[in-house]
């Protein structure tokens, strides 16, 4: 069994390998630099991992990593135009180092690519990752859609948040274990519970970095505290807030979601004490880590080979960074 470390560098160095070529090069440049701004790569090794939870990793799950991988950033380029972010990992976003119609020109060239990846894999397994691939992807779209949809919105269900979430972030997590798994021949009660492992785990992943970005410390995180409040971002400390505070309280939340500047966020900040829902914010994390822990116990495997996943889960869901 490998560690994530150890997947991440022979992922790295297969990916090395798969860089887009082709011309005119002012297509191919912008796709290769958001590929070059690197990220945790956690897709492509989750498929890795999902494939040596039940054997030897298959060739193949290299190239579905691959897929994943690529249509992971097709996505985001799309989104920050969508959403007119200037910086990416630190760095200028795409259509602002290279246009808007360039940066959506790149973006489909990236899907096509992916889609290529998938083309490369052994007839017997194409079928059924394609059909995953598919219906993961409209999923993205649909959560991507729901999130726009949500910004016009000023009270939002609880429930309706966490199911745009699940299809924003959540079934990428799931579906590259899953696919990963297919490809280790698991069968299909061992693929659904590392789909609903991964599931869960996106899940308390979202929890968390919503937290983190109101509470956590600036110095760990690296990003400037208060940053989703700043730009009124529907987050689950919002949408619970929300949800608990009345009358007065709820209205000061209302006007201080309206206020300019940075001294809306301690406001803001305090409200979400005085509801409480720091607090509560870390035990539903736990709630769908302890969700995600159930479906990987159930997984019948020998559990040695469920340590890399749980060493992983307990890496992402630990962390103050």
């Amino acid at each position: 069994m490998h560690s994530f470390e150890e997947l991440l560098s022979k992922f790295n160095a297969f990916f090395e390998q798969e860089r887009l070529k082709g011309e005119p090069l002012s297509l191919y440049q912008p796709a290769n630099y958001i590929l070059d701004l690197g990220g945790k790569r956690i897709r492509p090794v989750l498929c890795l991992l999902g494939n040596e939870l039940f054997g030897e990793i298959h060739p193949d799950a290299y190239k579905i990593a691959a897929a994943i991988e690529i249509f992971h950033n097709f996505t985001l380029v799309h989104d920050d135009i969508m959403d007119r972010a200037e910086l990416r990992r630190g760095k200028p976003t795409v259509h602002k180092k290279f246009g808007a119609s360039t940066a959506i020109l790149a973006g489909d060239v990236m899907l096509i690519a992916a889609y290529q990846q998938l083309s490369c894999i052994q007839p017997a397994l194409l079928p059924v990752i394609l059909e995953e691939f598919n219906r993961t992807s409209r999923e993205i779209c649909e959560g991507q859609q729901l999130d726009m949809d949500y910004e016009k919105v000023d009270v939002l269900d609880m429930q309706a948040y966490i199911r745009m979430i699940t299809l924003k972030t959540s079934v990428l997590l799931a579906s590259a274990l899953k696919m990963g798994a297919i490809t280790g021949g698991a069968g299909k009660g061992n693929q659904d519970h590392i789909y609903e492992f991964g599931k869960n785990l996106g899940i308390a992943f979202q929890i968390q970095d919503d937290y983190l970005d109101t509470f956590g410390d600036p110095a760990k995180t690296g990003k400037k505290q208060g940053g989703d409040i700043l730009e009124n971002k529907k987050t689950f400390l919002l949408v619970k807030a929300m949800e608990i505070l009345q009358g007065e309280a709820l209205e000061n939340l209302r006007q201080a979601m309206g206020m300019e500047g940075e001294e809306k966020i301690p406001v803001v900040t305090g409200l979400y004490k005085k509801a409480g829902v720091d607090v509560w914010a870390e035990k539903l994390k736990a709630e769908y880590m302890d969700k995600a822990l159930h479906h990987l116990d159930e997984i019948a495997v020998l559990s040695k080979r469920k340590e890399p996943l749980k060493k992983l889960a307990a890496y992402l869901l630990n962390r103050d960074y």
